[in-house]
């Protein structure tokens, strides 16, 4: 018999794919507006690197903390609930404020309140997942949300916006959204979704009971791996292609436009053949595939092969969401899943999203333009290691699906 395609588990996981893309949309929308902003506000650099090491700190802190409060109080739902109402309202206050201070108040609420979303919304399509259907799952949201809202439409819609109607009203739009789903999740999500009916959690929010479990304290580390092969590069990609490469700017944004839907593709296809396949296998050869990243960047300059080369290594993209949400969801019981994923993000969101892009920026001032590259290589280089060090986790997987051969090829113990 056909499953329906209206099951409470596909609306769970569109509902949460929406609240994802408003998230990111909302997190994005200040790399996209920034000239406006700068030159309106009279920002210097310095002011603009607080303000986005100020949201990744605050997000990284919140994920777990405020994760970890919520699932031992077991107020998941309430806290989700809050945390997406308070970005929404972050993201009115970006518009209406008027210095460097205002600005930087607003998006530190900002990344405090989305650091608890995430893991929370992945937490919840976790709990109603089919087991063969985990990693999928966990793929779209990340690709609907970082991908799709936050590196294909943010861009144009908030240009757009902000060319017609002024900076302050892009950021007004960008809040709406999150509004009405705070609402539709308030009447979706079911209180066996979100509260807690297995062992209660020690009323602590202690993260060391999370290390004794292998696969956590392994996943820390590749988190941190995974995350920075990312934003070593992000930050420097679309300046290094114009002043570097010589692309016109719009042959620029065509090209992070491409890379933008090789993360969408990316953050699908990789969970799901986990699903079929194993973790630990694809882990393999999608890190693997990363870093050919920055080697297909820098020697493949007007190449015909610069752009398929890019886009087909940029689906490394999709282990972001293999190693924030599906193998620590699988590392730990039912009570500590959606604190294990805090841990797991806010650490990786720590050094790789703050410490390993600043590293990144010095050498690349200090030695050459290119450095930044380098750094996102060493990294995944760095990740397959960690890879090594975990089990494998899909208990769905018979012994023929698990594509052991694949992984004795790689297992270094």
């Amino acid at each position: 018999m056909k499953k329906s395609l209206f099951t409470y588990e596909n609306g769970m996981v569109g509902l949460m794919a929406l609240v994802f893309g408003c998230l990111f949309f909302d997190r994005l929308a200040l790399n996209f507006l920034m000239p406006y902003i700068a030159k309106d506000l009279v920002l210097s650099d310095t002011q603009i690197g607080l303000l986005a090491g100020s949201l990744s700190l605050a997000w990284a802190f919140s994920s777990y903390f405020t994760v970890a409060w919520a699932e031992v109080k077991n107020r998941k739902k309430l806290v989700f609930l809050t945390a997406v109402i308070t970005f929404s309202l972050c993201s009115f206050g970006s518009g209406i404020a008027l210095s460097f201070a205002g600005l930087f108040l607003a998006r530190f609420i900002m990344g405090f309140s989305e650091g608890a979303v995430i893991p929370l919304a992945q937490n919840f399509v976790e709990r109603e997942s089919s087991p063969n259907r985990l990693g999928l799952n966990a793929g779209i949201l990340q690709g609907i949300g970082s991908a799709l809202f936050g590196s294909i439409l943010a861009p144009i819609i908030l240009v757009a916006i902000a060319e017609s109607m002024g900076w302050r009203k892009a950021f007004f739009v960008a809040g709406i959204p999150g509004i009405i789903l705070a609402l539709l999740s308030w009447r979706y999500v079911k209180k066996s979704t979100a509260e807690s009916t297995e062992k209660k959690a020690d009323a602590s929010i202690n993260f060391t009971e999370l290390l004794q479990y292998n696969n956590i304290k392994w996943e820390i580390p590749l988190a941190c791996c995974a995350f920075g092969w990312w934003f070593a590069t992000l930050p420097f990609i679309s300046k290094y292609f114009v002043n570097v490469q010589g692309m016109t700017p719009d042959e620029m944004g065509k090209t992070m436009g491409l890379l933008g839907l090789s993360g969408l593709i990316g953050s699908i296809i990789v969970p799901g053949l986990s699903d079929k396949y194993g973790r630990k296998p694809i882990m393999y050869i999608f890190i693997s595939l990363g870093i050919l990243y920055p080697f297909a960047v820098f020697f493949l300059k007007g190449n015909i092969f610069q752009l398929p080369l890019m886009f087909i290594s940029y689906f490394a993209m999709g282990c972001v969401a293999m190693v924030a949400a599906v193998i620590p969801s699988e590392a730990v019981p039912i009570h500590l899943r959606a604190k294990a994923m805090g841990l797991v993000m806010g650490l990786g969101e720590i050094v790789g999203g703050v410490i390993i892009p600043s590293i990144a920026g010095v050498l690349s001032d200090k030695t050459d333009p290119s450095a930044f590259l380098w750094v996102s290589a060493a990294m995944a280089a760095l990740g397959l290691f960690f890879v090594s060090k975990l089990l494998e986790s899909n208990k769905s997987l018979s012994k023929k699906e698990s594509f052991s051969e694949i992984e004795t090829a790689f297992e270094t113990n």
